[in-house]
């Protein structure tokens, strides 16, 4: 990027000094930061390494947890050396600008392309709390330098995670064990960065930098600068080629707390003067999937327009405070001016006069005309309304509020996929909304917002209906409850958008399985994932439960990996606590017990006489699971080899009081399992497998079993983020369908699509994931409603900036 132009009024020759102090102080409060982060990510990895999972997780987890003890404090060090060496090149003249039209490639190894792609992660996942201090700053340095940030100047987020991550990598960390553990080192060092980065603000304060002139320069046009700059509305929006070319190098692994953007979690900023590379240069960036291009695309084009509506509003012709850390955030906000106040309370009064005169009559809804011509007069009565509420406003800040509020509906009664007798109750949001973006500003500038939450989510739930399917249906009906109740409601601000979205997620959560066939679907499913958890945790028990006790091999596994099945099948068919399953429970501690030396007539005797008891429950339980004919023969051949070998043998015994608590313990398993059992990916999930185990029949349910296919671990995370209701395209053995997504099981392994004709699709968590990275499931709602609202009302803004003042 070239060089800002050094302004005229800015300050002389010792303003660059400020700005390597500002850079030592930055550096030296991470240095002070970084140890509590390290021991922070240590304790975190040891909660990992205790959690229950399969066998393969735990062991990773513990490994990777004993890795990192040992290299701690070189990684630590390491880090440190290298933020404090990274201070010099900071001192370093801008690069020339490259001759326009030339294309510069750059030939970087795999590591380094790695190393990038994960410091872009990282600064991404943080950059919804990091961003709008660093925005402030970057643009204070500007002030300062005249020139813009270096790519890789010490201030930059990326720059600091680009050195954690090659210093991890330096120490003898491994790569895989960063990539498991990003989350919650994102989440250890993002206060520290938010930290520092007002440390430095107040550093530049106590100098005399100003932020009347850290402001002013936002207004300031660069040499390739264009008048959308110099509205102070940032870089435009780059082409969806470029923009995923650069985005690509920028995927988010978050833990969940996942956020919605349309469908992409995590809506994280990205420095707004990195949203596309220097012109005539190319990223050298591996080529990614389909599913990561599109996930790190909508995020990036989701945080650039956040940043720029929130540069728009910061300008001092408008002043909208309470933004950014630092600069009001937080504070209480001014109420709105005596006039404003009143006309907005006028339209809440209005409202309820509606709906008690729709009382009074009897009637169950007011009656509105759906007809395009109807759509037409509403965009107009937005128009209408907000001109009347700008007159009555006084300041510059309240009048850009209304007009990018009116601006946002009306985008959003425009939009064509949003059934028409839907578009017309959120019309009726328009003021609601309006009352709590002038009481919280941080509206504009948080994607997490309750409003804004319940816009997207409302929108991406009826964009795959037509207006015949939806209207007069429960979704619809549901929709226009939650605005009378939002019109009505006597308190502003967020409160009671967190009220009916809840709610609503309460609702969706009946609705969409309340068909006959659904719900049918729905409990073979929670059967299927509650069979295999339980199986999981009968195997994690009965191996603590035999750790120390002499049992032979044979029979270790064939209680491990046969007989787990058969309790846990056992427990979904007939209770935990049925008859049946307590003499499967039985069985196990008599075969633990027949297995172990018998040194004396007695025990010898009592094995003859309850051997074919032991047996026949055995064979019941193997036919259970469907271990049947030869199969089921050699399995028992093999037990009872081992019982007759054990019957002469010499060795230790296994005390009676040992097998009697063995007993009780499994007897009342289901008191002492915990909850966090997840399941196998290897589990054979078919239709046939399905009506097999648990006896039902599969008819309408389309079972799309896990692969062994690579899947990103962002797309994991992605997966296990969705919400229900949402549209997606289905691409599944050549035919492309159009389904919604009803269902996911407690634990989030299992996941239900819905297609319009009935048919439901079931896949596991790495099998949907798959489809997701690979584009075979296609999000309809790529960007979220209100995102989209936004960047058609900065587009018209740009247009006419003029209108955010005109009454």
């Amino acid at each position: 990027m070239p060089s800002l132009p050094h302004p005229s009024n800015a300050p002389a020759g010792p303003q660059s000094s400020l700005g390597q102090q500002a850079r030592l102080h930055w550096v030296r409060g991470l240095c002070k930061g970084l140890p509590g982060v390290a021991q922070q990510l240590l304790a975190q990895m040891e909660q990992q390494a205790q959690a229950v999972g399969t066998q393969r997780e735990m062991q990773e987890r513990r490994e990777a947890w004993g890795n990192y003890r040992q290299h701690q404090s070189a990684w630590l060090n390491a880090s440190m050396q290298a933020l404090q060496g990274a201070l010099q090149p900071a001192k370093a003249a801008p690069a020339a600008v490259p001759q326009r039209g030339a294309l510069q490639f750059e030939l970087l190894s795999d590591d380094v392309v790695e190393n990038k792609i994960l410091a872009s992660r990282m600064a991404l996942a943080m950059g919804e709390t990091a961003a709008p201090a660093f925005d402030t700053l970057r643009l204070r340095m500007q002030f300062i330098e005249g020139r813009e940030l270096p790519s890789d100047d010490i201030l930059r987020t990326e720059t600091v995670c680009r050195h954690l991550v090659e210093q991890w990598l330096a120490t003898g960390l491994q790569r895989g064990d960063l990539q498991r553990v990003l989350d919650l080192l994102q989440t250890a060092l993002a206060p520290v960065l938010v930290t520092e980065y007002q440390a430095a603000h107040v550093l530049l304060d106590g100098q005399g930098v100003t932020r009347s002139q850290d402001v002013a320069m936002r207004v300031r046009r660069t040499e390739a600068g264009n008048s959308t700059r110099a509205m102070g509305l940032g870089q435009t929006a780059a082409p969806p080629a470029a923009a995923s070319q650069h985005a690509t190098a920028s995927q988010h692994s978050s833990a969940y707390a996942p956020t919605q953007m349309g469908g992409v979690p995590g809506a994280a900023a990205y420095p707004p003067d990195t949203a596309a590379p220097p012109h005539g240069q190319m990223p050298a960036m591996p080529a990614m999937p389909v599913g990561l291009t599109t996930l790190s695309r909508a995020r990036h084009r989701a945080q650039e327009v956040v940043g720029q509506l929130r540069r728009l509003l910061m300008q001092p012709g408008v002043g909208v405070q309470g933004l950014v850390p630092g600069v009001g955030a937080g504070m209480p906000q001014a109420p709105a001016s005596a006039a404003l106040t009143q006309a907005l309370l006028e339209q809440r009064v209005v409202a309820q006069t509606q709906y008690q005169q729709m009382l009074a009559q009897g009637l169950t809804t007011l009656h509105i005309d759906v007809s395009p011509a109807a759509i037409g007069q509403l965009v107009g009565q937005v128009r209408e309304r907000s001109a009347d509420l700008k007159r009555k406003a006084t300041t510059s800040g309240e009048k850009a509020t209304i007009e990018i509020v009116a601006l946002m509906f009306q985008a959003i009664l425009t939009e064509d996929r949003i059934p028409p007798s839907v578009r017309v109750w959120f019309a009726r949001l328009q003021v609601p909304v309006l009352r709590v973006a002038l009481a919280e500003p941080e509206f504009f500038s948080n994607l997490r917002h309750p409003a804004r939450l319940l816009i997207d989510r409302l929108g991406s739930c009826v964009m795959g209906f037509d207006a015949s399917s939806i209207s007069g249906s429960a979704l619809e009906s549901e929709i226009r409850r939650i605005v009378q109740v939002i019109e009505q409601y006597p308190e502003t601000g967020q409160k009671v958008f967190v009220l009916v979205l809840r709610e609503f997620e309460d609702f969706l959560a009946r609705y969409l399985t309340q068909s006959q066939d659904k719900a049918k679907i729905v409990t073979v499913a929670q059967q299927v994932e509650q069979k295999e958890t339980l199986a999981i945790q009968y195997t994690i028990e009965l191996r603590h439960l035999l750790t120390d006790m002499p049992v032979r091999k044979e029979i270790r596994e064939f209680l491990f990996k046969t007989w787990t099945e058969v309790l846990a099948l056992a427990a979904v068919r007939h209770g935990a606590k049925d008859a049946r399953t307590m003499r499967f429970k039985q069985a196990a501690s008599e075969l633990v017990w027949a297995a172990s030396a018998k040194p004396t007539r007695q025990e010898r005797s009592r094995v003859i006489q309850t051997l074919p008891t032991l047996l026949q429950t055995l064979r019941e339980g193997l036919a259970l699971i469907g271990v049947t004919g030869d199969a089921q023969s050699t399995r028992i051949k093999l037990v009872t080899d081992t019982l007759a070998e054990a019957f002469v043998s010499k060795t230790a015994t296994i005390a009676p009081a040992r097998i009697e608590a063995m007993a009780q313990r499994l007897a009342h398993l289901e008191q002492y399992i915990n909850e966090d059992g997840m399941l196998d990916e290897d589990m054979p999930l078919s239709p046939e497998n399905i009506e097999m185990i648990l006896g039902v029949d599969t008819a309408g349910l389309n079972v799309i079993p896990s692969t062994n296919t690579a899947v990103e671990p962002v797309m994991l995370e992605w997966a296990a983020s969705l919400e229900t209701g949402r549209w997606f395209t289905l691409d599944h053995n050549g035919a492309r369908i159009q389904v919604q997504y009803t269902w996911r099981s407690r634990r989030k392994q299992l996941h239900l699509f819905a297609a319009l004709d009935g048919t439901c699709h079931l896949l596991q968590l790495r099998r949907m994931a798959s489809y997701l990275q690979s584009g075979l499931l296609a999000v309809h709602d790529e960007e979220a409603l209100t995102v989209r609202a936004t960047r058609d009302a900065l587009q018209k803004i740009q247009a006419n900036p003029e209108r955010l003042s005109s009454p």
